[in-house]
């Protein structure tokens, strides 16, 4: 177990001021803190993107991967030692674009991961072009005209996907989105929390105003009802909820793979005969 303090290291983040990264590093020391999870079987993975640098500010093992290729570097590491405490970090254009496809299938193996996502709306970290999740018309250097694409909806994408914990925080609501990454860390399956986090210097649209106006915090919600977890995922326009939308218990991938008895990271290496690549064709 450790303090927050004991988990923050020296490096400090060079983010933009207001930029709600700031606040989701905070949260998620607070988290790994309160939850008492030993840094030394804990592990923070991240893509490429502003947010993605969230590893070297936490004092556990942290990885920082390739662009989109986070979720793969994740899965590997649970696979070779299920105890492992593993937190994914990335932004949307990293995980619902460059790492779609990664994506999808994470969550339809339901591997026992909890995936925080800093959706800004934005590629922040490359000048502002649109993202998967960008406003319809949203105009950046890559769509000067504007996006004729409708947004993502990565809520009702994860429900129907396999997720089994899909959740919606607000990167300043600190309290609220404490306790949905603390509830995805305990969940037993894959966990989605996607966490909205305004971008003060390349999207002009989704602002904090704009947020206050239209955010609302799930209160009477059934999360087990996955019809009524798909409505929720729907709305968007004048009125946007957070919070839990879905949860549903069901068997994680580790639990049914040939080592998980004796996972690779418990395997006794001396033990293990090499045979040759050619050995099947003599």
């Amino acid at each position: 177990m450790a303090t927050v303090n004991e988990l923050s290291t020296k490096e400090q983040p060079t983010w933009c001021p207001g930029c709600g990264d700031f606040s989701i590093l905070s949260v998620v020391k607070m988290a790994i803190a309160e939850l008492g999870l030993e840094p030394h079987n804990t592990l923070i993975v991240s893509g490429i993107g502003c947010g993605s640098k969230t590893p070297h500010f936490v004092r556990t093992y942290g990885f920082e991967g390739l662009h989109g290729r986070s979720l793969p570097v994740a899965t590997g590491a649970k696979f070779a030692n299920p105890k492992l405490n593993v937190i994914v970090i990335g932004g949307d254009g990293d995980g619902y674009g460059i790492g779609g496809n990664h994506f999808l299938h994470t969550m339809r193996r339901n591997i026992n991961i909890t995936y925080l996502v800093q959706n800004n709306e934005v590629y922040g970290l490359t000048k502002g072009q649109s993202s998967p999740t960008s406003e319809q018309g949203f105009k950046s250097p890559s769509t000067p005209h504007g996006v004729l694409e409708e947004p993502l909806n990565p809520m009702a994408l994860g429900i129907v996907t396999g997720a089994s914990y899909v959740a919606r925080a607000y990167a300043f609501d600190l309290q609220n989105m404490k306790e949905l990454i603390k509830n995805a860390i305990q969940h037993k399956g894959f966990s989605l929390v996607d966490i909205f986090q305004p971008c003060p210097t390349y999207n002009k649209i989704n602002t904090m105003i704009w947020f206050k106006q239209r955010l609302y915090k799930l209160t009477e919600h059934d999360p087990s009802d996955k019809k009524a977890a798909l409505e929720k995922a729907d709305e968007w326009g004048e009125k946007i909820p957070y919070g839990l939308l879905y949860q549903t218990q069901k068997p994680i991938y580790e639990d049914g793979l040939p080592q998980a008895q004796v996972p690779p990271v418990k395997q006794d290496i001396h033990n293990i005969k090499i045979v040759p690549a050619l050995a099947k064709f003599e």
